[in-house]
């Protein structure tokens, strides 16, 4: 079969903020070229596009990860027969996945109690649905619960993001899936150094003028930064995993549009950081993705006649067109979306389009390729 790789890139501008703390509270940071960059992790971004699909898709088409699974079948199990009770509902939840071996059902003082997994375990709605579907029938039939049957359901039906992020199942490696998506931690063009924030809060109900001194005060830590963004996605693995067409070309075209407008959320509140990327460029091609993170192992230092967004634009460029000339990487089809001067060398790599023209192109070109004869 013919490969489809999908490879995105993207670079974006963010102002002071704190998009991804470490375990102190710091902006994440990661030393690339010999200066230390800003860094957003990968499981970060991949967290904010996960919540971004739930605009882009049909919620039958997402899963849900949770450790709190018994409370999220008995929901299940209950809606289908709201007769049943709370405790009846939730004896069903628990005997259906420990039947699986997804989790053993335990007893408090003689009741059996919501099980939960001992690990976030991610399963597609419909997968949900499809075993309490199964649980319900099997107590109405006065029988055990099937374990294969249950154990199928369990891995048939995969959503969106669990076929594009993948599933790891410790005590089950059978039902795991493999991701037909991988991202890249995003870090920034140039060298930083991080900033604090020295603030005061001010209490309401001091009204004397006598009464000074703040209610609190405290430090945030923040950076600004230009950060390079890169994903690739395997489209024959992701045609694999959902099994058909259709459904992959929406998965890639909710990927392509969620990659570009979602930010991850941390201390959103604070700085207001939310941003979209000054240019996002998509390169589909036959043999294998290529980061192109070392257009940045030299720090880009703007000047006064160039911020760090242009010259940034320039060195990805220059690092693409090397790259994929000294080893013959031709993409198959390639499209731009950039925000004005500032990312206009970019326009020379592909069809310069909207991002929802982008997104359309790339889901067209998908659904051409998978409905070629292997």
């Amino acid at each position: 079969m013919n490969r489809t790789i999908i490879d995105v890139y993207a670079l974006q501008t963010v102002p002071p903020s704190n998009l991804n703390r470490d375990d102190t509270g710091s902006p994440k940071t990661a030393t690339y070229g010999g200066v230390r960059r800003a860094r957003v992790s990968s499981q970060a971004w991949k967290r904010a596009i996960r919540l971004a699909f739930k605009d882009l898709l049909d919620r039958s088409q997402l899963g849900e990860r949770t450790k709190r699974v018994g409370e999220s079948l008995a929901a299940r199990i209950k809606a289908l027969d709201p007769q049943l009770t709370d405790e009846a509902a939730s004896t069903l939840a628990a005997e259906a996945f420990a039947a699986i071996g997804l989790a053993k059902a335990e007893k408090k003082k003689g009741e059996v109690k919501d099980v939960e997994s001992s690990y976030l375990l991610f399963l597609s709605h419909r997968q949900l649905d499809n075993i309490a579907a199964a649980a319900l029938e099997a107590s109405r039939a006065g029988t055990a619960p099937d374990k294969a049957r249950l154990k199928t359901l369990a891995n048939t039906e995969h959503s969106v993001d669990i076929a594009m992020f993948g599933r790891m199942v410790a005590d089950m490696a059978d039902i795991n899936v493999d991701a037909a998506c991988q991202v890249a931690h995003a870090i920034s063009v140039h060298a930083v150094d991080n900033e604090y924030d020295y603030f005061t809060a001010v209490d309401d109900r001091k009204h004397d003028a006598d009464e000074t001194g703040a209610g609190m005060i405290g430090t945030v830590e923040f950076n600004s930064s230009t950060l390079y963004r890169y994903a690739t996605v395997d489209v024959n693995r992701l045609h694999d995993t959902l099994g058909d067409i259709a459904a992959t070309r929406a998965a890639v075209e909710a990927f392509l549009t969620a990659f570009a407008r979602s930010v991850p959320t941390g201390k959103q509140n604070t700085f207001a950081h939310r941003t979209l990327p000054d240019a996002v460029l998509v390169r589909v091609r036959d043999t294998q993705p290529i980061n192109m993170v070392g257009a940045f192992e030299t720090a880009v230092q703007e000047t006064e006649a160039s911020g760090r967004v242009k010259l940034a634009a320039a060195a990805l460029a220059d690092h693409i067109t090397a790259v994929e000339g000294a080893y013959g990487e031709q993409p198959t089809g390639s499209w731009v979306t950039h925000v004005g001067d500032q990312t206009a060398v970019l326009a020379d790599l592909g069809t310069v389009v909207t991002l929802g023209d982008l997104v359309s192109g790339v889901g067209e070109r998908v659904a051409a390729a998978l409905g070629r004869p292997a």
